[in-house]
């Protein structure tokens, strides 16, 4: 009896496959999903076995043709000529694949050459067999750095191919976010947040424009309470484009370092608003167990009022505490102010709840972590910064308009009025 297969397809798979084919040492954060995600096998060979193979496939291409120079006409005797259909068997199905096309000059009878890998897997069903293996094998174990050179070397592509840009890739990943230019973008909101990856520690600047829009503004290394890189970051900022000319919202986590860096480098006359769930965490923290639920509920009540009566409101659950729990009062407090900064703008409620805490750039943050999460030896800042920036850009991707952007303009306004009324004041401070 003939047995019946299963053709499956994916969208855009070919540039994902491009992408594994110079920068294998990515493989990991797409397995890494695949694994937290606990996805069917069928979905797992849909995605990751499409997307290894394809890259296999251009390698193999590369070993005869040399790497694709755009623009520029092959060096040897054949030549690349772009994609075509294929069909690769894994185990007992088939499997849809893009796979390059190679052509020897002059054309003509015979002029069509297959990628040796294609053609290997062609000659002998058994080889995708042993790449489906080795694919699962790269899964559910540690050993995702062996997957791609592994299935590489099963079908003769040399390991070096694989190997030879693994820091290259990362490096450009660096390169090309500490290199964006903001000067176009009118950039409203900054959000400053750290990351821990195993000793080191690494700070990112998030941006919101004028539509609402998301924007990874760049990274340094160091801890959020370091003032030294809190500020190397922000003048970072402002040599590409984020400059202090124009008043911005900062929301930050409550790190003195981060407040101090924010007032030297751009100024006073920000607004900052101190993260709430920060805040919150740290008084419940300061408190016995059955006084935590209170706690939480009273200061989040507090936080949707009016700036006057919620301040006060906090003031007294600050003097209820004193005596038993003096820390838990003090934390309260601390920075009690600029936890009311967007209530004092007089903002929507539904943008008020997207202002009120660092969520915004701590959502990416978990994407970050979750891409590096099997990484256990980082060796040095410099490793920390590359796989934080090619994680972030991945995660940008995904990246929406902010909730509440449509009421933004209120916040513009705001922003644009009180910078007038400063510059108008400095200049007759002047005259």
């Amino acid at each position: 009896m003939k047995e019946s297969y299963q053709v499956a397809t994916t969208k855009d798979s070919r540039q994902l496959s491009e992408f594994l084919a110079r920068e294998g040492q990515f493989l990991l954060p797409m397995l890494d999903l695949i694994t937290q995600a606990e996805m069917a096998v069928d979905e797992l060979i849909d995605v990751a076995g499409r997307a290894t193979i394809e890259a296999v496939l251009t390698l193999s291409a590369q070993e005869v043709a040399g790497a694709k120079h755009p623009g520029r006409k092959a060096d040897g005797d054949v030549g690349w000529h772009g994609h075509q259909k294929g069909v690769v068997c894994l185990a007992e199905r088939k499997l849809r694949v893009d796979k390059p096309r190679l052509r020897r000059k002059g054309g003509g009878s015979g002029a069509e050459v297959e990628p040796p890998a294609y053609a290997a897997m062609q000659a002998d069903s058994r080889l995708g067999r042993r790449m489906l293996e080795i694919l699962m094998h790269g899964v559910s174990t540690r050993n995702y750095r062996t997957v791609l050179p592994a299935m590489a070397d099963t079908v003769g592509v040399a390991k070096s191919s694989v190997s030879r840009e693994f820091i290259d890739a990362s490096e450009e990943a660096l390169q090309k976010l500490m290199e964006r230019r903001f000067d176009n973008k009118d950039i409203l909101i900054l959000y400053l947040d750290g990351l821990i990856f195993g000793a080191h520690h690494v700070i990112a600047a998030l941006g919101v424009d004028v539509e609402g829009c998301k924007h990874v503004l760049g990274l340094t290394d160091g801890a959020s309470e370091n003032a030294a890189s809190c500020k190397t970051l922000l003048e970072d900022l402002v040599a590409r484009g984020v400059k202090p000319g124009r008043r911005r919202l900062f929301i930050i986590d409550g790190s003195k370092a981060l407040r101090a860096a924010v007032e030297a480098v751009y100024g006073k006359d920000n607004p900052v608003q101190r993260c709430r769930s920060h805040k919150v965490r740290n008084v419940l923290d300061q408190l016995p167990k059955d006084q935590r639920d209170t706690a939480k509920a009273t200061m989040r009540a507090a936080y949707r009022l009016e700036p006057h009566e919620g301040k006060a409101r906090l003031e007294q659950l600050a003097t209820w505490y004193e005596k038993d729990w003096p820390s838990a009062a003090g934390s309260l407090r601390e920075g009690l102010d600029e936890t009311f900064t967007i209530n004092d703008l007089g903002l929507p409620g539904k943008l008020r709840r997207c202002l009120a805490t660092t969520n915004l750039i701590e959502s990416p943050g978990a994407g970050v972590r979750l891409r590096t999460r099997r990484v256990c030896n980082w060796k040095d800042g410099q490793m920390v910064l590359r796989w934080a920036a090619s994680a972030y850009l991945a995660t940008e991707k995904r990246f929406r308009k902010i909730m509440g952007f449509e009421q933004l303009w209120i916040l513009k306004s705001y922003l644009d009025r009180n910078e007038e009324a400063a510059t108008v004041a400095a200049q007759r401070k002047v005259g």
